[in-house]
């Protein structure tokens, strides 16, 4: 008999239950379509807002908290196996070995330390202080669904009054009913009421001592880490001393032997064969001098109209690249050499008739145009130059295409034949020097490491 008893009053609970929650459906149907009044509490809903942005925000703060102490394991994890690694290559008869273990026992400590805290002192206190917004946030809702139980109850007490045929007997009952459901939702009101505004204010002095926690141990784990560091500094400094012979060398980015210069190796090889076989000739019995084809000469000092000297062949459109005004040039070199050496033939066959030989110079040019002064430094320097570096160290060419260089060399920096050809961290070039001095490329230039040198112009 008891269990059917149990089972009855069960079964008319959730009969009830059911009853409710479609009483409360027909309810906010009828608000909806605007055919039963609602009953609004505006300060109310303020407060419910207030309260959803406060749940949202520390929501968050939460999850950025967590993501915090994840990275300050990780830092923690990454310290000790770099401290650890300082440990195992710290040799034993190195001085300071002893007070490196120590420092890096107390690193460990340290962070451990560190971590613990602000679990203790900031994630727990964000855990309690998420904690009342649940049960909260049932409350809000459980009223919700009174207030519509309020309303039902209130609009049935008013149509059964309004009715043409009163039935007194079902009007006191359903303003029994009534007076029940204002009772109950006027009492969780209240409270909600009371309580949402002082939870809404609580979150200034939350916040408050949250991030003053956080930044008071992130300021001693600091302070005393730096103590750590400089300890360490210390150490290694006197390690330093002892062993300051040793010098740390500054090394290139490894290359790729690339095939660069065998070609030009080889062209340079077949040019320089006829060269040798071509022998100067000897200087003429007067002693004059004797202007080889070899022989370039620039002049910047020289006047527009010493290109009209005889042999003068230089191009003068602004169109022409400046190699071919430089070829122009060469050429011009090369026919008064063999002026010259037409007029020492003459010479040792007894005529004297023919003019004296007139060895010409000539001025830069840049794209067909005359440079002089400040304006001919472009002129002066290589096909294609970039910029120009100096040497910060010195570097040892391990190949015969590599610059051997000087720190405080200057080199000018040409582009690649070949751009595929060039290696990642590695630039071409021809030292100042060289160049100023020679005026050649194929016998100069060469690859050099860019991060031994640094960008001067």
């Amino acid at each position: 008999m008891a269990e059917l008893g149990s089972k009855g009053v069960t079964a008319g609970k959730i009969a009830s239950n059911v009853q409710k929650k479609l009483t409360r459906a027909q309810e906010k149907v009828l608000q909806k379509l605007g055919k039963a009044d609602e009953t609004k509490d505006e300060q109310f809903e303020q407060c419910v807002q207030n309260f959803n942005k406060q749940l949202s925000e520390g929501t968050r703060l939460q999850k950025d908290l967590r993501t915090y102490l994840a990275s300050v394991k990780a830092m923690h994890e990454a310290s000790k196996k770099l401290t650890e690694c300082l440990q195992e290559v710290y040799e034993p008869d190195w001085p300071g070995r002893d007070d490196t273990n120590k420092i890096a026992e107390n690193n460990d400590l340290l962070w451990t330390d560190f971590h613990q805290k602000l679990v203790d002192q900031a994630l727990l206190t964000m855990d309690t202080y998420l904690g009342q917004f649940p049960d909260i946030k049932s409350r809000i809702a459980k009223r919700g669904r009174k207030l519509v139980d309020y309303d039902s109850a209130r609009h049935h007490f008013e149509a059964l009054q309004t009715a043409k045929k009163k039935d007194e007997t079902k009007i006191a009952k359903a303003e029994e009913e009534l007076v029940k459901a204002q009772k109950v939702f006027e009492e969780m009101n209240v409270d909600l009421q009371e309580e949402l505004p002082s939870l809404w204010n609580s979150r200034v002095g939350f916040y408050v001592n949250t991030f003053q926690s956080i930044a008071g141990l992130e300021e001693n784990f600091h302070k005393e880490m730096s103590k750590l560091n400089q300890n360490l500094h210390d150490v290694l400094l006197g390690l330093d001393k002892q062993y300051s012979g040793n010098a740390f060398p500054v090394k290139a980015q490894p290359r790729k032997k690339t095939k660069l210069f065998a070609r030009l190796r080889k062209k340079m090889s077949s040019d320089s064969t006829p060269a040798k076989a071509n022998k100067s000739p000897s200087p003429p019995p007067d002693g004059s001098p004797i202007t080889s084809p070899e022989t370039k000469t620039v002049n910047h000092e020289l006047e527009p109209s010493t290109l009209e000297a005889p042999g003068a062949s230089i191009p003068k459109s602004p169109s022409q690249p400046a190699e071919a005004a430089h070829a122009g040039a060469e050429a011009a070199a090369s026919e008064a050499a063999a002026g010259a050496e037409a007029s020492k033939t003459e010479a040792d066959s007894g005529s004297s008739s023919l003019p004296a030989v007139v060895v010409e110079t000539f001025p830069a040019t840049v794209n067909g145009t005359v440079e002089g002064g400040a304006s001919s430094e472009r002129a002066d320097m290589p096909p294609g130059f970039l910029f120009k570096v100096q040497a910060m160290h010195d570097y040892t060419a391990t190949d015969s295409d590599e610059l051997q260089l000087k720190a405080g060399d200057v080199v000018l920096v040409i582009p690649f034949e070949n751009p595929e050809e060039q290696d990642e961290g590695w630039l071409m070039g021809v030292k100042e020097s060289d160049w100023i001095q020679h005026k050649e490329l194929d016998q100069c230039r060469g690859v050099f490491p860019e991060n031994f040198t640094e960008r001067v112009q």
